[in-house]
């Protein structure tokens, strides 16, 4: 066969392939512009109209809230009334939204702190949409004093408890086999928890998401994203040999879980920022005080896998940091840019990763054993029941 055919040959094949794709191209044009919907619907039919809150912040200048069309048709934002009273406004970039689109309404109402207030917006077509502010508080603007007390509330509810998490690594070192058995299943329990309050907060914030989002499929599909990136990273870390193999496993499997549980602790910084952006000024605090002795546990679970091996202080500080800085991170965007979609994104990132850590802990502390037999044993068994006991109560004082 010539060059010339063999070219021919490849172009048809390609030229078949891509028919279908523009034959549904051409088909979805033809959907669009000649609206069978519409036509179904006829001139009569009301417009299908959805706004959600994606946020409201009270401030000097009033109330501020972003509102985002969830429905398919063209929303005008007609009035806007707080505490059953009509308010002027203004509407950054536009009162009438497409579908998804959003807009900022700035509405100079003399709020009070400590009291409960309505919003509700009223459209071109007199439907109306509420968001009432339980408890009114001023939102943390951004400036020094903001990214100084938030940064300071991360190192209280990440740095710190996981730094005295990973002081438990001599003890560790110091175990016989059934003792670091037992506390590597009781890492396993305490990871295990941490994946499970991840599936429910993330599928919680999914159900706060606007629909059109269809925010439970995006965290599914985020975890298996997040699940499958934290294995391909695995594999990759476990091909260098700048670490020696009889070590490389166990900092390996610690890299990972530090990464994890950064990845979780990510999502617990946006948890408390958005409590003080939103007014939840008091929930904040005991979530700070929750979080910082759940995470302590986390400590525990990181250094588990590196009690065979030699460990140098400037390494353990940088697992450290790796686990507990993200909440930092997430207390500032919290904060700041608090959006329902994010928070479903995040936790799915660190329900995957967590997963992830699981599978790898299970697979290196089974060994060539059977995973039945070896779950089975007693300080298998028991060590995953206390981890899950342990992060169940220091959970009860976060709920």
């Amino acid at each position: 066969m010539t060059e010339t055919a063999l070219s021919a040959g490849t172009g048809f094949a390609w030229g078949r392939a891509l028919l279908p794709l523009v034959l549904l191209s051409g088909l979805l044009g033809l959907i669009y512009w000649n609206g069978p919907a519409d036509a179904v619907r006829g001139e009569d039919f009301p417009p299908v109209e959805e706004l959600a809150f994606q946020r409201v912040a009270l401030g000097p200048d009033g109330i501020v809230a972003t509102v985002l069309n969830d429905g398919p048709d063209t929303v005008t934002i007609a009035q806007v009334q707080v505490d059953d009273a009509y308010w002027s406004f203004t509407s950054e970039p536009a009162a009438t939204l497409g579908h998804l689109g959003q807009t900022r309404l700035t509405i100079p109402y003399p709020w009070v702190s400590g009291d409960a207030h309505v919003v509700r917006i009223v459209t071109s077509t007199g439907v109306t949409f509420d968001h009432e502010v339980a408890v009114a508080v001023e939102a943390p603007r951004a400036g020094v004093r903001f990214f100084a007390v938030f940064a300071l509330i991360g190192i209280y509810v990440g740095v710190i408890p996981v730094a005295i998490g990973l002081l438990w690594l001599p003890m560790v070192g110091r175990m016989e086999k059934r003792g670091l058995d037992f506390i590597l299943a009781l890492t396993t329990g305490l990871l295990l928890f941490l994946l499970i309050e991840a599936g429910h907060d993330g599928l919680e914030a999914a159900a706060l998401a606007p629909g059109s989002f269809q925010a439970v499929a995006l965290f599914l599909t985020v975890t298996g994203a997040s699940f499958l990136g934290l294995e391909m990273v695995g594999a990759w870390l476990r091909t260098r040999q700048s670490v020696p193999e009889a070590g490389r496993r166990g900092w390996v499997l610690a890299l990972l879980i530090a990464t994890g549980i950064g990845l979780h602790n990510f999502g617990e910084g946006l948890a408390i920022g958005a409590a003080f952006a939103l007014g939840e000024a008091a929930l904040g605090t005991v979530l700070i005080v929750g979080f910082t002795l759940h995470n302590t546990t986390e400590g525990l679970a990181i250094v588990a896998p590196l009690a065979r091996t030699r460990v140098r202080l400037g390494q353990l500080v940088r697992l450290g940091i790796l686990g507990g800085a993200p909440t930092i991170l997430g207390a500032w965007i919290g904060g700041l840019v608090y959006s329902p979609i994010w928070s479903v994104v995040c936790l799915a990132l660190g329900a995957g990763a967590i997963a992830q850590v699981i599978l790898q802990l299970v697979r290196q502390t089974a060994g060539e054993q059977p995973l039945g037999r070896h779950l089975a044993t007693t300080p298998v068994a028991s060590g995953l029941l206390v981890g899950v006991a342990v992060m169940y109560v220091t959970g009860l004082i976060v709920g």
